[in-house]
């Protein structure tokens, strides 16, 4: 049997143009199972929530979350994006407690789009690296570990896909 492995990841939804009451989301994303995220409501009309959960499988975990969330808010609710998928080198220096510039000194795979990098082919290369950068990654591997499932998420929702 596999062991379960803690995922951090977040999911950002859109909300309907006045769909009210932040006590409300907030009670009915509690009543939805999702007592265990951190809530962030400062966007008008947009919802990130962060999540450490356990399991076998980072894509089942992640899927869970999202149709909880999404069955908790108001129709029309859109899933914008599960995080880590595209991530700046300050991103994974923030995750790693190094700085940017340790990161830019270092081998690393080619970004994907505007100098961003793909979370899923970070972890490779980071593992390859020696001292601090490589030492730092055991924190982190849960938010790693969830960027494979982030990203083909990420791939069905932009195509119109559950």
């Amino acid at each position: 049997m596999a062991k379960d492995v803690e995922f951090e990841f977040d999911i950002v939804v859109s909300l309907p143009k006045g769909s009210g009451d932040e006590d409300a989301i907030m009670d009915a994303l509690f009543e939805a199972g999702c007592d265990d995220a951190v809530v962030g409501l400062g966007t008008s009309d947009l919802i990130g929530l962060g999540f450490t959960r356990a399991g076998e499988d980072s894509e089942v975990v992640i899927s869970a979350a999202v149709k909880q969330v999404l069955s908790a808010l108001p129709k029309g609710a859109q899933l914008r994006e599960v995080k880590p998928d595209l991530v700046s080198l300050a991103d994974v220096a923030a995750r790693l407690s190094v700085s940017r510039q340790a990161l830019q000194k270092r081998d690393m795979p080619p970004p994907s789009l505007g100098g961003l990098y793909r979370a899923s082919e970070m972890l490779p290369a980071l593992e390859a690296q020696p001292g601090k950068v490589r030492d730092a990654l055991e924190a982190a591997r849960g938010w790693f570990a969830s960027a494979s499932a982030a990203q083909k998420i990420n791939a069905r929702a932009s195509l119109g896909q559950s």
